[in-house]
């Protein structure tokens, strides 16, 4: 799944700061929560990763596979 987003630059005085927009297709997916700390990674100048930083349980864990 992808999402193309566009970054915002706002400049109030002399501080600036760049926001995401976090599409709510993929955070509903995601199953995220209002308030939930998540933390970039940036792995190189092309490639950013956002995790959560306490990991969310596994629905899966512990459930039988279905055949």
């Amino acid at each position: 799944m992808s999402h193309k987003i566009k970054i915002q630059r706002v400049e109030r005085g002399s501080t600036k700061s760049f926001y995401v927009n976090f599409p709510a297709a993929l955070a509903e997916a995601a199953q995220i929560e209002k308030g939930e700390e998540l933390e970039w990674l940036v792995e190189d100048r092309n490639t950013f990763v956002l995790r959560r930083v306490k990991p969310a349980k596994s629905v899966l864990k512990g459930k039988k596979a279905l055949s």
